[in-house]
C-alpha cells in the first residue's frame, strides 16, 4: 500500500483515542480558507443534479416520448461520471488539485452554454450531448473536491471533514428544485396545456390519477397532429425556459473559475513524479485487492441508483399515484431535499459517537423499510414514505466514501476516480425505473409507478449489507 505524508505521521504524535482534549480537529487553521473554497463546490454538482432530474418529464412532454427516452436525460447526464472519472484522476496526479478544479469549472460552463443552440434547434440528442459534457466538468470537480477534502487534516477525522463538506451539496440542490418548480416546470406551455384539459373534463376527477395522466398525454399527441404550427410554438417557447436557468450558472460557474484561477491552494499530494504505466497497474493492483474499497465502489453505484430514482420518480409518483401537477409535485420533492439537508448536519454530529459503518446499516435498513411503504401504500401516506428515504440517503454518500477510502494515502486520487465512476449507477438504474413505469405493474392492483419502487428496495439492502461488513468486518 502506498503511503502518503498524512500516515507517515510519528506514532507518538498521534492523539490518544481516550484523550479528548488531545483528540484531531476536523479542520486545522491552516486549511479554514482552502476548505471554504472547495466546499463552495459542493453545491455546484447539488444544482447540476436536481434541477435536471425534472427534466426527465419536462422533456417527456415536451418531446412527447415515453418515460424510457426521457430517461435518456438521466443517462446522459451520469454517464459523463462514467467515462470522465479515471481520466480525471490521472488527470490530478500528473498536474495538481487546482488543475482538476479548473478544468471541471470549465467543461460545466461549457456544457450548460450548450443549452442554447439545443433550444434553438430544438433536438433533445443536443440536449443529452449538452448534459454529457457539463457532466463530464462534474465528474473533475468530484473527483479532485472529494479527496482533497479529505486530505485536509488527520485521517481520523476525514470521513466528518467531507460529511462538513457534502453538508453544503444540498443548498446547490435545493436551489436547482426551487428554480426547476417556479422557473421551469411553473412555466412551462405544456403544462398549462394539461392544466386547461383537465379543467375542460370534470368526469377526470372520478378516476385513477395514472388513468387522467395518460389522457392528458394522448391529448397532447393529438394537439400536435390537429394543429402542428401550434404545437411546435409550445414547444419552441417551452424549450427557451428550459435553457435559461442553465446560461444563468454558466455565469456562475464562470466566475468561480476566476477566483480559484488567482487563488493559492495548498498542495497536499505530491505531482512531481507523475504515475507512470507500470506504477499506475500497480496502483490498480492494490486498489482490486482492497476488498473494502471494491464493497464500497458497489454501494456507491447502487446508492447513486436510488438516490436519483427517488428524487427523479417523485414526480411521477405524485403526479399518478396522488394526482398533483407536476409543479405540486416538485414541491415534494423540495421538502425531501430539505430534510435530507437537515439529516446530513445531524448525521455528521452522530459521526463523532457512532462508527460510520454501524450508523450507515442502520440507515439503510430505514430506507429499505420506507421503500415498502411507497410500494404498497400509495396516495399521500407512500408519497410521505418516500419523502422520508431522504432521511436516511443524506449520511450515505460520503460515508461510503470515507470508508472505502481510509488509509489510501496517496492512492487516494486514483480510488476516488472509482468511487466517482460508480456514479454511473444513476445512468443505468433510472432508465430501468422508467421502463417498469411504462409496463405493466409487477404486482396485481398496486400501479406500476409505485410497484417500480422495488429497485430502490434492492439497493438500500446492497447498502446495509456493506455497512454490516464495514463495521463488523473491517472495524470501520
Amino acid at each position: 500500500m502506498n503511503t502518503s505524508s498524512n500516515e507517515a505521521i510519528d506514532q507518538a504524535s498521534i492523539p490518544d483515542a481516550n484523550d479528548q482534549s488531545s483528540k484531531p480537529k476536523v479542520l486545522e487553521p491552516q486549511f479554514v480558507i482552502p476548505f471554504i473554497l472547495v466546499a463552495s463546490l459542493f453545491p455546484l454538482w447539488g444544482f447540476a443534479n436536481d434541477i435536471t432530474n425534472p427534466l426527465v418529464k419536462a422533456f417527456k412532454d415536451i418531446f412527447m416520448i415515453s418515460n424510457a427516452q426521457s430517461s435518456l436525460v438521466q443517462f446522459a447526464f451520469y454517464l459523463g461520471y462514467g467515462v470522465m472519472a479515471i481520466p480525471a484522476a490521472i488527470f490530478i496526479r500528473r498536474f495538481s488539485y487546482k488543475s482538476g478544479i479548473l478544468l471541471g469549472l470549465g467543461l460545466y460552463t461549457t456544457g450548460a452554454l450548450l443549452f442554447l443552440p439545443a433550444s434553438i434547434y430544438m433536438e433533445f440528442n443536443y440536449f443529452l450531448a449538452a448534459l454529457w459534457i457539463l457532466t463530464c466538468g462534474l465528474a473533475l470537480l468530484e473527483t479532485t473536491a472529494n479527496p482533497y477534502v479529505l486530505s485536509m487534516g488527520h485521517p481520523d477525522t476525514s470521513t466528518q471533514r467531507l460529511n462538513l463538506a457534502q453538508a453544503f451539496n444540498p443548498i446547490g440542490s435545493l436551489t436547482g428544485m426551487f428554480i426547476a418548480s417556479s422557473y421551469i416546470l411553473g412555466e412551462l406551455k405544456v403544462e398549462a396545456f394539461r392544466l386547461k384539459e383537465k379543467a375542460a373534463h370534470p368526469e377526470y376527477a372520478n378516476m385513477l390519477p395514472s388513468e387522467v395522466d395518460g389522457k392528458l398525454t394522448q391529448a397532447i399527441h393529438d394537439f400536435s397532429v390537429s394543429d402542428p404550427a401550434a404545437h411546435q410554438a409550445m414547444q419552441a417557447a417551452d424549450l427557451v425556459t428550459v435553457r435559461g436557468p442553465y446560461i444563468a450558472i454558466a455565469a456562475v460557474v464562470a466566475v468561480l473559475f476566476v477566483i480559484f484561477l488567482f487563488n493559492k491552494l495548498p498542495k497536499t499530494i505530491s505531482n512531481d513524479h507523475p504515475l507512470t504505466k507500470k506504477e499506475l497497474k500497480e496502483t490498480f493492483g492494490r486498489l482490486i485487492a482492497n476488498k473494502c474499497y471494491i464493497e464500497g465502489v458497489i454501494a456507491q453505484a447502487f446508492y447513486v441508483g436510488a438516490q436519483i430514482m427517488c428524487w427523479t420518480f417523485v414526480i411521477h409518483y405524485g403526479m399518478t399515484s396522488v394526482g398533483l401537477t407536476a409543479a405540486e409535485a416538485q414541491q415534494y420533492n423540495m421538502v425531501a431535499m430539505g430534510v435530507f439537508l437537515a439529516s446530513r448536519f445531524i448525521c455528521t454530529f452522530l459521526l463523532g459517537f457512532i462508527r460510520p459503518g454501524q450508523l450507515l446499516m442502520v440507515l439503510a435498513a430505514g430506507g429499505f423499510t420506507l421503500s415498502l411503504g411507497t410500494i404498497f401504500l400509495g396516495g399521500f401516506p407512500g408519497l410521505y414514505c418516500l419523502i422520508g428515504i431522504s432521511i436516511c440517503m443524506s449520511l450515505m454518500f460520503p460515508t461510503i466514501y470515507g470508508i472505502a477510502l481510509k488509509g489510501m494515502g496517496d492512492d487516494a486520487s486514483l480510488a476516488s476516480a472509482g468511487l466517482v465512476m460508480a456514479i454511473v449507477g444513476g445512468a443505468l438504474m433510472p432508465p430501468l425505473q422508467a421502463s417498469m413505469i411504462d409496463a405493466a405493474p409487477i404486482i396485481e392492483g398496486i400501479p406500476s409507478v409505485q410497484t417500480s419502487f422495488v429497485l430502490p428496495l434492492i439497493c438500500f439492502v446492497v447498502i446495509c449489507i456493506f455497512g454490516y461488513r464495514a463495521h463488523n468486518k473491517y472495524n470501520i
